[in-house]
C-alpha cells in the first residue's frame, strides 16, 4: 500500500518544515504536561489562562494536529504531545543552562550579551 498525503497534511508538514516554534509556545507545552490543566499552566508560568490556551492553540495550528484531548480530569497529552515533551526538556535544559553561564558573569565561558525577545499570543 503506499502512502497518501492530503493537502491539508502537506500543508502542514511545509509549515513545519519551514517555520520556528517559538520557545513560549514549547514552555507552555511543558506546563500543560506537568500540569494537566491550562489553569495550572497559567499558574506555573504567571501567565493568564487564556494566554496559555492561546500558545496551546498556536503550537497544535503551526503543527496541524491536536495536542491534548478534553477529559473529566483535565488535559490529555496526545501522542504528538508526548513526541515533543524530550525535544523541549532539552530545549528547557539549555536555556536554564544558557541563564545559569550568564548569571556567573564574567567567571564562565559566556561573553557578550543575550537578547531575547517574547511576546504573548
Amino acid at each position: 500500500s503506499s502512502l497518501k498525503i492530503t493537502d491539508d497534511r502537506r500543508a502542514a508538514i511545509h509549515l513545519c518544515m519551514t517555520s520556528t516554534l517559538p520557545w513560549d509556545w514549547l514552555r507552555t507545552l511543558l506546563a500543560v504536561l506537568r500540569e494537566g490543566t491550562l489553569s495550572g499552566a497559567a499558574r506555573a508560568l504567571g501567565l493568564t489562562q487564556p494566554t496559555v490556551g492561546r500558545h496551546v492553540a498556536a503550537l497544535e495550528a503551526q503543527l496541524g494536529q491536536p495536542l491534548f484531548t478534553r477529559s473529566p480530569t483535565g488535559l490529555l497529552p496526545t501522542d504528538a504531545a508526548l513526541a515533543l515533551r524530550g525535544h523541549a526538556e532539552q530545549m528547557e535544559a539549555a536555556a536554564a543552562a544558557l541563564e545559569r553561564a550568564a548569571c556567573r558573569g564574567g567567571a564562565g565561558e559566556v561573553r557578550g550579551s543575550v537578547r531575547v525577545t517574547a511576546s504573548e499570543i
